[in-house]
């Protein structure tokens, strides 16, 4: 199967959605990624776009599709972490790195967080300083504060 993709208009910009073998690899805004030919929109795809809308709008916390994102076996296990910090809360980088049993490991784990190639998705914008700064974001600290703000008004 081939590398597909599709451009979602989102209300924080437009997000490249990239699916590959059957599940989705990277979402992430679209300058953010190489240029690709968008060609027949797959259902896994389709899927995405509606549940990304449905985020948007409020109505689900939780995404079921086939992630299948792409790193080290320390970023992929950070990467999954993620996927338990529920909807509207957060998590700071320490409490992320004692849920995946490396507690010395704060620095490691939020530089695993800001390579997550899957925005929103792997909900990486819930992990935020101690004291309670919003630290990084790859897409920027308003994307985030929005984010934040989006789940916090919808919880």
């Amino acid at each position: 199967m081939r590398i597909m993709t599709l451009t979602y208009q989102s209300e924080i910009g437009p997000l490249t959605l990239i699916e590959n073998h059957g599940a989705i690899t990277q979402c992430r805004f679209a300058e953010a990624l190489p240029k690709a030919e968008e060609g027949p929109v797959s259902p896994l795809l389709q899927e995405a776009s509606r549940q990304i809308g449905e985020y948007f709008q409020g109505q689900r916390n939780v995404f079921e599709l086939p992630l299948a994102p792409v790193g080290t076996a320390f970023q992929e296990k950070v990467w999954a972490a993620l996927q338990n910090i529920p909807y509207g809360e957060t998590w700071s980088y320490q409490q992320l790195a004692e849920s995946i049993g490396k507690p010395q490991a704060s620095r490691a784990v939020g530089s695993a967080n800001a390579k997550n190639p899957l925005w929103i998705l792997i909900p990486c914008h819930r992990v935020i300083h101690a004291s309670g700064d919003l630290g990084g974001y790859a897409g920027g600290l308003d994307v985030k504060a929005k984010l934040l703000n989006l789940e916090k008004k919808w919880r």
